[in-house]
């Protein structure tokens, strides 16, 4: 059993892992509990915002994701919560509808959290779906980069990448059959990944840990202010 109580922030708040019917969340809950945080499976959009952090994991098409976050009445929930700035992290498919559309998708919107479409890899040249261990490229300095360096290795699994037209929140960049795309991004307390941090053995936890360390800095200084 996990023994929380040497650290109130993570006993007074779960993770929230956002369950919307497409997501391999297992996976994602069982790296996050072993980091002794305690998670809590959210299938429809909470009254409250009492969580350390959401996690927003993803597979599967665009326009599915967003009906069925629809359906759940997740979309006004995220847009507040990103919107805030409390601690969110999009993983994969959950990075993916950050942005205004897809062309996997035609005429469904994304959340529009930030500007850019999401495309599919041209192929030709490597086999689409990119799958599998690949590297990745620092492109501006982090806390969520602790531990981390230009030419690790991360466990990739898609077909379609966001063209990032905000440059400034690339945190990562990868090459994939002739494209340079932005595998990371950061704002604020707001981190997503193309890559699966939870199947991306020790370098996948250690972004993952830098993550949770820093939502549970951002909630402590919240908790701070209200005293």
């Amino acid at each position: 059993m996990q023994n929380l109580n040497a650290d109130p922030i993570q006993a007074d708040f779960p993770v929230g892992l956002i369950d919307y019917g497409m997501g391999n969340l297992q996976s994602v809950e069982n790296a996050l509990t072993a980091l002794r945080y305690r998670v809590e499976r959210v299938v429809f959009a909470p009254s409250h915002m009492d969580f350390l952090a959401l996690v927003l994991p993803g597979v599967g098409a665009f326009g599915d994701c967003m009906k069925s976050l629809q359906d759940k009445g997740f979309l006004p929930f995220l847009k507040q919560w990103i919107s805030t700035d409390m601690p969110f992290l999009g993983i994969c498919l959950g990075y993916q509808i950050l942005f205004e559309e897809s062309s996997e998708s035609d005429g469904d919107e994304g959340l529009g959290i930030f500007k850019g479409k999401v495309l599919r890899f041209p192929g030709g040249k490597e086999k689409v779906p990119h799958m599998g261990w690949n590297s990745v490229q620092i492109a501006k300095s982090s806390t969520y980069l602790e531990g981390i360096s230009s030419g690790d290795y991360f466990y990739f699994v898609h077909s379609y990448y966001p063209d990032v037209l905000q440059k400034e929140i690339i945190l990562l960049q990868t090459d994939y059959g002739g494209v340079s795309f932005s595998s990371a991004i950061s704002r604020g307390n707001l981190l997503a990944t193309q890559f699966h941090p939870e199947k991306s053995h020790k370098k996948g936890i250690q972004l993952l840990t830098n993550f949770l360390y820093r939502a549970k800095m951002a909630r402590c200084s919240e908790k701070k202010a209200k005293q």
